[in-house]
């Protein structure tokens, strides 16, 4: 069993993203896990979840912050995503990163610390879309999902894989309050 941790926009602005990203057939994400942006991903999470309590006391210490959706942008021809203007996220990815503590190989593999971008995925080529496909998203994209919002970011949601390329919400973990 897996697990990552991310960050959701607001309900009305998920549901705007997974009408945009249903138009494309071939996009499989839809099906895998709802639109959020990665704050830790698997490395170090395991079936011992001992980990929660971690992740828990650097929320604690987290005070509540904003984050601004923005322009799409893409990974090679790979992946599209939004892109993401804050610093707390990133902050916050460090702290969290440092408390689990995964080896250095898991940190390369997950691309974390120095290699982390904040993003938010709209598509890609390993969930069934072609470059093409996802050329073609990033031009409607810019029409569609804009104005880019900004809200104000209160918890972290644990995501937890129930079977094989299917994540759903484990647990939400409130950060500190202003």
């Amino acid at each position: 069993m897996q697990y990552f941790v991310g960050i959701v926009p607001p309900d009305e602005y998920i549901e705007k993203i997974i009408r945009f990203q249903s138009r494309w057939k071939n996009n499989l994400l839809v099906n895998v896990v709802e639109p959020h942006i990665t704050v830790k991903a698997q490395g170090g999470l395991t079936d011992d979840i001992r980990w929660i309590y971690k992740l828990q006391q650097v929320c604690k210490g987290f005070s509540s912050f904003e984050v601004s959706l923005d322009e799409p942008m893409f990974f090679g021809e790979s992946v599209l995503f939004l892109s993401i203007k804050s610093e707390k996220i990133v902050e916050l990815h460090q702290k969290i990163v440092n408390a689990i503590s995964p080896d250095n190989e898991l940190i390369k593999k997950y691309m974390e610390l120095d290699d982390y971008v904040p993003h938010l995925t709209l598509g890609q080529t390993f969930w069934g879309l072609s470059s093409e496909e996802l050329k073609d998203m990033g031009n409607c994209s810019k029409q569609e999902l804009s104005p880019y919002p900004t809200f104000e970011i209160n918890f972290i949601r644990i995501y937890q894989e129930i079977e094989t390329n299917r994540y759903v919400k484990y647990l939400d973990i409130s950060l500190k309050t202003k």
